[in-house]
């Protein structure tokens, strides 16, 4: 587990209002590698929000160097930001982001219509997703017909449809009930398990837990980055 899918030098983030500047990001450096299961947490207005956008490509560093899986995201331009966003991040979001009145399978077909994927592949492909996310029984319900759990398990099927690099997942459990937290985390467990790399915002310490690596951020800055023994050692 030696290969850097994510390396973050000298990064920060400096957002301009008239005359005033505010840092949201203040010189941080990290690596995180291939097959790691790493929580990002932090206070309000801690810079793990802005992080998890600059992680995404949704917003780009004022200075330092981002590369994601050996391309540099800073120098990119609108398109191939798009390009990245699309083919190598799959997003997991606290408001599920899904579409309502829509089938659990065309949600998830979602992505890889907009990428051409012929449509019996698309087919195949979501429904082995949804099976893995234990929905086989609920394909062809609407999103809205579901239960928040589900809803999640949907969105998690949807972000692993074009076999990203890494899945970020912004307060994956904050919308959904303990009992159901706890499955969406098992879920997560078994996906690292096979190897996906996994890069979570959450402020629920007990959440947190089922990282092998906590990292706490403080006023734009890693105040700490931990290993989370527990997980690393049965993961090993």
């Amino acid at each position: 587990m030696n290969t850097s899918i994510i390396q973050i030098t000298n990064l920060s983030k400096i957002y301009k209002t008239g005359d005033i500047e505010t840092a949201a990001l203040s010189n941080i450096s990290l690596t995180i590698h291939k097959g790691e299961f790493v929580a990002i947490m932090g206070p309000s207005g801690s810079g793990k929000s802005t992080l998890m956008h600059i992680l995404g490509a949704l917003d780009l560093p004022t200075t330092g160097k981002y590369f994601l899986d050996g391309q540099n995201v800073g120098a990119m331009s609108e398109d191939e930001l798009s390009e990245i966003r699309n083919r190598k991040i799959g997003f997991i979001f606290q408001a599920y982001n899904l579409l309502p009145r829509t089938s659990a399978i065309d949600n998830v077909m979602l992505p890889m219509s907009y990428a051409g994927v012929p449509e019996r592949e698309q087919v195949e492909k979501a429904k082995n997703l949804l099976e893995l996310v234990a929905l086989n029984d609920r394909m062809q319900h609407a999103s809205n017909q579901l239960s928040g759990g589900q809803q999640q398990r949907v969105a998690i099927a949807r972000s692993l449809v074009m076999d990203p690099a890494i899945l970020l997942a912004d307060e994956p459990t904050g919308n959904i009930a303990s009992v159901q937290a706890k499955e969406i985390m098992s879920i997560f467990k078994h996906l690292n398990e096979k190897g996906h790399t996994i890069i979570m915002i959450t402020h629920e310490q007990d959440i947190a837990q089922y990282a092998q690596r906590i990292i706490h951020i403080k006023d734009g800055k890693i105040i700490n980055d931990t290993i989370n023994r527990k997980q690393a050692k049965l993961k090993n």
